[in-house]
């Protein structure tokens, strides 16, 4: 069974993102996989500190468990100042170097209240992990609208972004399988 980690891409209370996150990671677990969320919210505050790159806090290891146990990750993020939030960069500069990128698989979805649904900052995560050697998965999800366009269970209530959802959900285990050489359960 394919192994899941789903960051919630800010630390911001009672954030869009987080809804989203856990709508997104329901879906996955529907369609069998196991996931985590990873709630940027649960930083520990020594994660802040410049003392947190030389060693990091080991409040902070549930975290980079849940990112190196998995087969893949989904990052749901949202959309400050036209870039992701620096909690999402520090949460990834706090991960271990090489190995927490190199080869790893990554979804991304964006979400935001204006009309691109955090187009910008999902291509630049898509950059940064291109230049980490990381597997992008070509297919994304951009939520607009935020502020109407979710459910109260994290849904997007717009049918086309639904209908996008649904088809990246399989998607991207089937693209998990073929990189980690999974076999297709539609086979066995």
């Amino acid at each position: 069974m394919l192994k899941l980690a789903v960051i919630a891409g800010t630390n911001r209370e009672g954030s869009r993102t987080l809804r989203l996150a856990r709508h997104v990671l329901y879906r996955f677990e529907a369609a069998g996989s196991v996931g985590t969320l990873v709630d940027l919210r649960e930083l520990p505050p020594d994660a802040l500190l410049s003392t947190a790159y030389d060693q990091r806090p080991p409040e902070l290891e549930p975290m980079v468990d849940a990112i190196m146990e998995a087969d893949g990750l989904v990052v749901v993020t949202p959309e400050y100042n036209g870039g992701f939030p620096g909690v999402l960069k520090l949460f990834i500069d706090l991960l271990p170097h090489p190995e927490s990128v190199r080869d790893r698989p990554v979804c991304l979805i964006g979400i935001s209240k204006g009309r691109w649904g955090a187009m910008r900052p999902v291509e630049h995560l898509a950059q940064l992990w291109h230049y980490r050697n990381g597997f992008v998965f070509p297919e994304r999800l951009f939520v607009h609208d935020a502020l109407e366009g979710l459910a109260d269970d994290g849904a997007p209530t717009d049918a086309r972004q639904l209908r996008h959802l649904d088809a990246l959900v399989p998607n991207y285990l089937a693209f998990l399988r073929r990189l980690r050489g999974y076999p297709d359960p539609e086979e066995g």
